[in-house]
């Protein structure tokens, strides 16, 4: 497997304006649950309808889990929880979940296998241009 990557230019928004160029990684397309699951079957003897049932409930409990505050630890994938960005007040009796919660996110940390993986080397290799 090898990633692939493409030379991008952006503007400098700080200091003098010049524009500098980027190493971008490019995506070559999504695997979605159908696929997945028949990847997933073709290693184990779950058919492909299990292996979708599972993560199709899988999803329904992160939902369900990360709405509670709960942390979900999925091994060599890595932990789920809830997050929220918000706006600050003076006191904190003027603080009000309504007004002061902007929006809700979930937080990714890739467990230390995935990370230590990150860290070695991956291959990669310049796009070609059509």
């Amino acid at each position: 497997m090898v990633l692939r990557y493409r030379i991008t230019k952006r503007a400098n928004n700080i200091g003098n304006k010049e524009h500098n160029y980027i190493l971008q990684a490019v995506n070559t397309g999504t695997i979605d649950l159908d696929l997945l699951s028949d990847y997933i079957s073709s290693e184990c003897t779950l058919t492909s309808v299990d292996v979708k049932a599972v993560l199709i409930a899988l999803g329904k409990k992160l939902d369900y889990f990360l709405k509670d505050g709960k942390i979900v630890d999925l091994g060599d994938v890595g932990k789920f929880k809830m997050g929220f960005k918000g706006t600050a007040a003076e006191k904190p009796e003027l603080l009000n979940v309504k007004k002061n919660i902007q929006k809700f996110h979930i937080n990714y940390q890739p467990s230390i296998k995935l990370k230590r993986q990150l860290k070695g080397h991956i291959d990669v290799y310049k796009e070609k241009k059509n």
